[in-house]
Formats: structure tokens, C-alpha cells, sequence
């Protein structure tokens, strides 16, 4: 991420409201009770909502993410409900993953596709990679700069080719790509 853009999303950090009421991503709440225990990692964290509520359920987390104001909120509102979570301020693109470290690892609404083998390395043999982005579709205006974040209708499921697929969406209507994989 370059400086400009760590200072633009600092500053939307700052400026946006924070929702204590947030719950986790849709995609980690409905595979929660398949995801294998253990040590987890949510990647672009923002506010915690994966973390504290894998943390909740008895995983060791870890949480990464760019904006110090995130993290300070996160770490707020994992303190009201007494969840543990190493926070960590870095960079996604800049941070070294550790191999094997992770039996889950969750990631939403963040472009990581030039991390993703770095990602899918972090996966413990059985890791369970969740991962919810947005879509784009023939409908998107391609002048929109965030057009280019977004996923191509199968793209996330070919970079991913080389774990096993349990579950993979894409709703065109809402503009989102669901996807849960193992490491086998």
C-alpha cells in the first residue's frame, strides 16, 4: 500500500462511525462450526469483528491491519467483552506470514490477491481459508477507481485451485464472492 493510500484510509478511519453492534463477517458466523480449532488469523482486521468473535470461541487470534484507529477500537471493544486478540499494526502487503501457523484464516472486504500465496502458505495442513470480497459485474463502471479491488467472476476460485473448495458463491445481485477452502 503506498503512503497516499495508508493516509487516505487512516483518515476514513478517523472520520467514519463505528458500529459496537457489528458481528462478525456473514461467511465466518455460517462456517464457524465447521472451522477446525486452534490458532486463527484475520487479515485487513478494521474494527475485529472476526477476531474477537473467533476469539470468543476459544481460538488464539491474530489480527492484522494498516490503521491504527481500527486497531484502537478493536482493541476497545475486545476489552468490553473480554476477548483476547494479539493485535498487530502492519501492513498486509509488507507482512511476513508465518508458514503453517494457521488453522483458520479469515479475510473481508480486503483486495489480497497479491498476498494470497503468501495467505494460503499460512495455512496449517486442515486450515480453513474464509474469504468474502466483492464482485465485480458487467454492470460496474469501470471509470470507478475501486472497480479495481474487486474480483472477476472466478477469479478468486482459480487463485485458490490448489485448495479444496468446500464452499464458493458469487451473487452477481449483491456483488459479493463467498469462499471457504482447506489446505489438504
Amino acid at each position: 500500500m503506498t503512503e497516499d493510500e495508508k493516509r487516505r484510509w487512516e483518515a476514513r478511519a478517523e472520520r467514519d462511525g463505528f458500529d459496537p453492534s457489528a458481528g462478525p463477517a456473514d461467511l465466518v458466523r455460517e462456517s464457524a462450526a465447521d472451522l477446525p480449532s486452534g490458532r486463527a488469523l484475520d487479515v485487513a482486521t478494521g474494527e475485529g469483528r472476526n477476531a474477537i468473535f473467533l476469539a470468543e470461541r476459544g481460538f488464539t487470534v491474530d489480527a492484522v491491519d494498516i490503521s491504527r484507529t481500527m486497531l484502537d477500537r478493536a482493541r476497545g471493544r475486545a476489552a468490553e467483552r473480554s476477548a483476547s486478540v494479539n493485535w498487530i499494526l502492519a501492513d498486509v502487503d509488507d507482512y511476513c506470514f508465518s508458514a503453517a501457523a494457521y488453522d483458520v484464516v479469515t479475510i473481508s472486504y480486503f483486495d489480497a490477491r497479491d498476498r494470497l500465496d503468501a495467505v494460503k502458505r499460512a495455512l496449517a495442513p486442515g486450515g480453513v481459508l474464509c474469504y468474502e470480497h466483492h464482485l465485480t459485474t458487467d454492470s460496474d463502471d469501470v471509470a470507478d477507481p475501486s472497480a479495481r479491488y474487486r474480483f472477476e467472476p472466478g477469479e478468486l476460485r482459480e487463485a485458490c485451485s490448489d485448495l479444496t473448495i468446500d464452499r464458493y458463491e458469487e451473487d452477481r445481485d449483491a456483488k459479493l464472492v463467498r469462499m471457504v477452502a482447506r489446505n489438504e
